[in-house]
Parts: C-alpha cells; structure tokens; sequence
C-alpha cells in the first residue's frame, strides 16, 4: 500500500507507537488521518501537529467503535487503512484478577474484532481497504512477566491471520505488527522483565519506519525487531528447548526480582517491613 493520499485511522494515536504511526504516515503524504484515543486531550494535540482531525473512542467499547467508523467515513469519504493500535496490559500470572483479563481481552483482542465488523463491509463494497492488526512480538513467543498479555497478544495474532485468509483474496490487505521491547510509557523501569525488554528496544519511531516498509511490501507480518523471526524459528523447530530457554530465562529474573524487593525493603523501617 502506498500511503499518499489515503485516508487512516489510528486508534491509541495520542501517545507511543500510536502517535509515531501518525506522524510517519502525515510525512508519507496522508491525505486524513484521524487520530482516536480515550484521550482526546492527547488526540487533538497530535491531529493539531499532523493536520488530522481527533475522535475519542475507547475501543472496549463496540458502539465506541462503530461511532468511531462513522464519524471517520463522514469526514474522510473512505477509510484506506484502519490501525488497531490500542493496548493494555496486566502484570502478573494465574493470580491476575478476572476483572484484569476481562479488560485486557476487550481491548486487546475485541477492539480488533469490532473495528473489522465496522469497517470491512465499506472496504468490501470498494473492494479495496487495508487492516493493520498491532499485536506483539508476545504474541509469537511470550511475555515472561505477564501471562495477560501474553494470552491476549497470542489471540491478536490468530486473528489477524484468520482476516488474511478470509479477507484478502477479496482486495483487503491485512498486516500484523510484532514489536518486541519499544521505548515508551509501555516499560516500566522498576520490573525486571520490562528492564530486560528495555535493552533490546527501539523507538517509536523505528517501529512507524518499520510500518511503512511493511504495508508497502504488502507483508503480513511486520517486525521491527528482526531477532523476533529468528525466536519464532527456534520455537518451530525447537519447542521444547525453546520452552526450557525462557524457563530458564525466567528464573533468573524472578531471582533479579527477589533481589529487587529485598532491596528497596531494606531501605524502609522496620514498621514498614512488618
């Protein structure tokens, strides 16, 4: 897909790889770009700098959503590309609170399902659209500090594949996004896992560059850390070793994290400690 002159919607546009996507796609010549966030303070500042126009939307929500499509047909005429970029997470294992994996679930996988349900029929009538699908590199391999996410990124990535096949034999591209560790707001510095993510982990920027090459080359899967292909090599051809890696991996971060806690418990008084 060439980008110039088309019309976008980006959903999570406010901040981190949502706000690099706009900004890269205005410098590729977008003809509109609409910029959707539950944050329409920062969605208006981003449409402000890029030309685009700002719609709240918390995509948890499907009637947020299909108002969301709405209002984008009505001001652009057609939506080319439709960005599922919105995501959350929860860290943590089993103990995670349902309410935590019920939140994840709606935004990390059915944001996707109600974006394709609004906006595939236009796109179908037109015989022309393109989805990009955000997901994770979690969704390939893991996410050692979040089983949450790790689920719900795994279930973003099987239903961009289950779009692929059924959607683009009838002129819809889809294309899934799998960045391992970007530096945003996303990594916390003070958990071990997302430090260990940190040291691998490009910009936001990188991760737009990385968008643009892919949709112009029409792959389904884009990596902007290309070491991410190798794992899921690995993984294919190796499951059990892969699985006893990162088990290994694992327990020297819960061993870091342990050491962590002692730590910063070291340095609070003994009240505290109790």
């Amino acid at each position: 897909m060439n980008l110039r002159d088309k019309n976008i919607v980006v959903t999570g546009g406010a901040n981190g790889i949502g706000r690099a996507l706009c900004r890269r796609f205005a410098a590729a010549g977008a003809k509109r770009i609409v910029v959707s966030d539950r944050d329409l303070a920062g969605a208006e500042a981003v449409a402000r700098e890029i030309g685009g126009v700002a719609i709240a939307c918390d995509v948890s929500s499907e009637a947020d959503v299909i108002r969301l499509v709405a209002e984008s047909l009505e001001s652009c005429g057609a939506i080319d590309l439709f960005v599922s970029n919105a995501g959350i997470t929860a860290k943590g294992g089993v103990e995670v609170e349902n309410a935590a994996w019920q939140k994840c679930w709606d935004v990390n996988v059915m944001a996707h399902v109600f974006a394709a349900r609004a906006v595939l029929p236009a796109m179908l009538e037109r015989g022309s659209g393109q989805l990009l699908q955000v997901a994770s590199a979690a969704g390939l391999l893991t996410e050692m500090g979040s089983a949450v996410y790790s689920v719900t990124k795994h279930a973003a990535v099987a239903f961009a594949e289950w779009l692929a096949i059924h959607y683009r034999p009838k002129g819809i591209g889809v294309s899934c996004l799998c960045p391992a560790g970007v530096d945003t707001g996303f990594l916390n510095p003070d958990d071990v896992y997302d430090q260990f993510l940190k040291r691998s982990a490009v910009t936001p920027e990188v991760v737009a560059d990385a968008v643009v090459a892919g949709l112009e080359t029409e792959k389904f899967l884009i990596l902007p850390h290309p070491e991410v292909a190798e794992f899921l090599a690995f993984k294919a051809q190796n499951y059990d070793q892969w699985l006893g890696n990162f088990a290994h991996l694992n327990s020297r971060m819960e061993r870091l994290a342990a050491k962590q806690k002692t730590r910063e418990e070291g340095g609070k008084p003994k009240a505290e400690r109790e």
